[in-house]
């Protein structure tokens, strides 16, 4: 039976990484966003998952990248300010595993990913709830979005990676069931 989970953000994570100059990977987080997830322990194939995730609230511990990662440069936060994500297939992989399929939409422009999903299993919390818990990772290419911003290195290659690999840790609240009248 498919149950409502809402996002526990407070102990839940949207991170990404991109490489800088070729040499490095720089990491950032958003930190405002908020999501439903719908819940079939024992059919996944009939789980859904939504997430709006605040484009401002970008941050990768350096203020002045941020801004121009709001900036029309990339994010273009006054005309986008939302990332959404929105599943259109769970696969059931076995061994605690999903393949979830969606549309995510970024700066205003929709792509399919997928995402690789682990069900990090269910608990009781000591308030007397049940808490869930999943690890998810995909990549995109950000030119795939339009975010196509770059400069090129006197060495060769290029200031901003086009590859971002995105990270997901969710802890999830079972909603109580609600009684038809």
């Amino acid at each position: 039976m498919s149950t409502n989970w809402k996002f526990d953000t407070a102990h839940s994570n949207v991170t990404f990484s991109v490489r800088h100059m070729v040499v490095s990977r720089t990491r950032g987080k958003f930190a405002k966003w908020s999501g439903e997830l719908v819940f079939d322990p024992d059919d996944a194939t009939k789980s859904r998952v939504e997430v709006t995730i605040d484009a401002a609230s970008i941050d990768t511990n350096e203020p002045q990248r941020d801004e121009h990662l709001r900036s029309a440069d990339f994010l273009d936060v006054q005309k986008h300010p939302h990332l959404k994500f929105r599943s259109r297939k769970v696969q059931d992989l076995g061994d605690n595993r999903l393949r979830v399929t969606g549309d995510l939409t970024i700066a205003g422009v929709t792509r399919e990913v997928v995402l690789e999903v682990e069900n990090q299993g269910r608990a009781k919390d000591p308030w007397g709830g049940e808490r869930a818990g999943f690890s998810a990772r995909t990549h995109i290419d950000r030119s795939d979005f339009g975010l196509t911003y770059n400069k090129a290195l006197e060495a060769g290659g290029f200031l901003v990676g086009t590859r971002v690999d995105i990270e997901i840790e969710i802890e999830a609240v079972r909603q109580p069931a609600v009684q038809a009248a």
